[in-house]
């Protein structure tokens, strides 16, 4: 007997293809192949900048490198 768990298929809100029911348990709402390229254009907006006398930062917000050179004074 299958359980109504298995019965139940969730669809990609990309391409609309059907995503295992073990993926959608665990909250995603994107296919494989759609989540990849999603993440893809995620990590587009990084961008790793180092810290003066510190480490390197992982920064997502543009408008966060405005001024992080203090050695060349406050730009804004």
């Amino acid at each position: 007997m299958i359980s109504a768990y298995k019965r139940r298929v969730m669809e990609c809100v990309d391409c609309h293809d059907d995503i295992p029911p073990k993926r959608a348990a665990l909250g995603y709402r994107r296919c494989l192949m759609c989540g990849e390229e999603a993440a893809r254009q995620e990590r587009k907006g990084w961008t790793i900048a180092p810290m003066h006398k510190s480490n390197y930062m992982l920064i997502t917000n543009h408008n966060d490198l405005t001024g992080l050179n203090n050695k060349g004074g406050l730009v804004k």
